[in-house]
């Protein structure tokens, strides 16, 4: 079944976002690709919405699958971060096939080539998505870069977090003003592991 929900939401979006790991990580800070499954999101977009407004920035999108599905279902600016050079274009061929279904788009939907802690953050970026994509140590970096982004451009911030790492979680809630302000939990899987969960961190202005 689950099989055949990801084939489907793949042909809905005219993109291909199924398979894993390619070729060699670059570091032993960043993990291996894997997309987020199709049910989760339905799961976490049921509760939180995005405005068309939003721009949505994923760290390690790997072939773009989240940043597709957000704009396709709220119009919402998004951005898709990756270090592998094969899975980005993919992304970018992936963006070739959505665009030709979403003609209107384009100015909302982008992929860059460069390290998670090299992303220059832009003053309109609010959400930050992360799937576990690396360790501490860079989610520290990409975290602080996007604090000082929001002294520099004062705004609310969301951190949304799939599979959240301990590490992750501790990190958040001892070493910075981000409060946990939504928890949607996978009816089904958390049951068996509660990992299974999204975790949404908000810093408000």
């Amino acid at each position: 079944m689950q099989v055949d929900v990801e084939r489907y939401k793949d042909a809905l979006l005219n993109i291909k976002t199924a398979g894993g790991q390619k070729g060699f990580l670059k570091s032993i800070h960043y993990h291996p690709y894997e997309p987020t499954p199709y049910e989760a999101l339905d799961s976490l977009f049921a509760e939180y919405e995005l405005e068309s407004r939003d721009r949505l920035v994923d760290f390690g999108c790997g072939k773009g699958r989240l940043a597709f599905y957000a704009n396709y279902l709220f119009n919402a600016y998004v951005t898709g971060v990756e270090m592998n050079e094969v899975f980005y274009h993919e992304a970018i061929e992936n963006r070739n096939g959505y665009l030709a279904k979403m003609k209107k788009r384009a100015d909302k939907v982008h992929f860059l080539c460069c390290l998670a802690e090299d992303y220059p953050i832009e003053p309109e970026d609010n959400k930050f998505y992360f799937f576990n994509p690396f360790t501490q140590s860079i989610f520290i970096k990409v975290v602080n870069r996007i604090l000082e982004s929001a002294e520099k451009s004062p705004r609310d911030i969301d951190l949304i977090l799939y599979y959240p790492s301990g590490d992750y979680v501790q990190f958040l809630e001892y070493q910075t003003s981000f409060e946990l302000v939504k928890e949607v939990i996978l009816p089904g899987l958390y049951e068996k592991n509660a990992n299974e969960r999204f975790l949404v961190y908000r810093k408000d202005v």
